[in-house]
């Protein structure tokens, strides 16, 4: 989802700085990398009781964490969940700085997991047993959150990408919905020709869509290896994405308007806006936020960059993680493994929240289940095949949140001046290097 990234700046910078600062905040978990925990231990634990403090913006937990209460008595789980996006960054890059006022979990979106494990911000959790759990997961979430063996957190959700498509619209107009990223450059063409005022998507410039879509298209532009840096958006991958999206605006048939704005809902009732290529999670969003076209949209296999190739990508997606200054870490572990990897994912799952967890998405249940608002489609059928051919060795970078910041200062100008979607990329690449040496990143030219 897009996000105002401006204010997030001062925390990232001390996280880069902390980083390589190798401070106290580093030293104060070196003992979890290597002291096991066992299932005893966590057993102990949750006989004893305690307080679990949870900071998390995801609706669904306030379920889980009563339920956690009513089978463990002894343990208060407190949800803080008033803060999202920035704010909850900035409040947790502040607390740990500060040393102080760290929750016991934190949500943490995978794009911004790396900033706060390469400072040692976060507990490794492979001691506690999480190492065992990989295949429960998608290869997409669990490569997130896992650094060799290391794991820095459970995957909560994942966000394998879908087009959604306004069926009222292409049938009107007799348009195939596209399979292919030429074909939908085509049908961009057709349904602009038949009507002037409809265009394919809508986009004005946004970091998280454009990454999703390289990462389909084989980009692998970030490369990462502790406080060493590669930035190079010159590959194939690359290519590809930047030949066919900039035929979509040169010709002008992407309509030059921001997600999550009340003109993008407008256009996405009335018909204006064609498709949208987004996560799993998008169907809660068209019920609450598009409640009209209910029936007019369904959703189909995210188009291939080669003909009969499958692979999809991500857009979205959280973890919960337990801070290295978290007070009760064996309580607070014991609640991540149950919301994310036991009893609580099935719960979570029948509020609306799109698993990352391999046996719900195979699940005859899941599976079948008709969505009333895409004409009793069963759309968890082309999301599930969506997330098992995800590529499991896309980076993000250490600090991710910044360059997100400043993508529309430099590839952004592609869609309101002359400048190439290619160019664009180059000064994206530029300022994020430059960004890197200025915080003490190693980057490899």
């Amino acid at each position: 989802m897009r996000r105002k990234s401006s204010r997030l700046l001062r925390g990232i910078a001390l996280l880069s700085t902390l980083a390589l600062g190798a401070t106290a905040c580093g030293s104060s978990d070196d003992s979890s990398d290597t002291k096991a925990v066992s299932a005893s231990d966590i057993q102990a634990a949750l006989k004893k009781g305690g307080t679990v403090t949870v900071w998390s913006w995801e609706p669904t937990l306030k379920t889980v964490a009563a339920d956690f209460e009513k089978k463990y008595p002894k343990v208060k789980i407190n949800l803080v969940s008033e803060r999202s996006g920035d704010k909850h960054y900035t409040a947790l890059s502040n607390a740990i700085s500060a040393g102080k006022g760290v929750p016991d979990v934190a949500q943490v979106e995978y794009f911004a997991l790396g900033q706060y494990s390469l400072t040692k911000g976060l507990t490794n959790l492979a001691p506690y047993g999480a190492d065992k759990l990989a295949s429960k997961y998608t290869p997409g979430p669990w490569n997130a959150v896992s650094d060799g063996d290391k794991v820095y957190g459970l995957p909560m959700d994942s966000g394998p990408m879908a087009l959604f498509y306004n069926k009222k619209v292409f049938d009107k107009y007799k348009v195939a919905v596209p399979t292919t990223w030429d074909e939908y450059v085509d049908a961009a063409r057709k349904l602009h020709k038949a009507d002037p005022k409809v265009y394919i998507a809508a986009d004005a410039g946004d970091a998280g869509l454009t990454t999703s879509l390289l990462w389909q298209a084989g980009s692998r532009p970030y490369k990462v290896d502790g406080t060493k840096v590669k930035i190079d958006f010159a590959d194939a991958g690359a290519k590809k994405y930047t030949d066919t999206w900039q035929k979509l605006i040169d010709e002008k048939l992407v309509a030059p308007i921001y997600g999550w704005t009340d003109d993008w809902y407008k256009g996405l009732g009335d018909g204006t806006i064609a498709t949208l290529p987004s996560g799993a999670w998008m169907p809660a969003n068209f019920v609450t936020g598009v409640p009209g076209a209910k029936g007019d949209w369904r959703a189909a296999p995210m188009p291939s960059w080669t003909k009969g190739d499958k692979a999809s990508t991500e857009n979205g997606g959280s973890s919960l993680t337990v801070p290295a200054l978290a007070q009760n870490k064996e309580l607070a572990y014991a609640f991540v493994e149950y919301a994310n990897a036991g009893d609580g994912v099935q719960t979570r799952v029948k509020q609306g929240a799109f698993p990352a967890t391999t046996a719900e998405l195979k699940s005859t249940e899941f599976q079948n289940t008709k969505f009333d608002y895409f004409g009793g489609q069963q759309a968890n059928k082309i999301f599930a095949e969506s997330a098992a051919n995800v590529a499991s060795d896309w980076s993000y970078l250490p600090f991710q949140q910044y360059a997100n910041s400043i993508f529309n200062d430099t590839v952004g100008k592609a869609y309101v001046s002359g400048t190439k979607l290619s160019d664009g990329l180059k000064s994206w690449q530029e300022a994020s290097v430059k960004y890197g040496e200025e915080q003490g990143f190693t980057i490899e030219k």
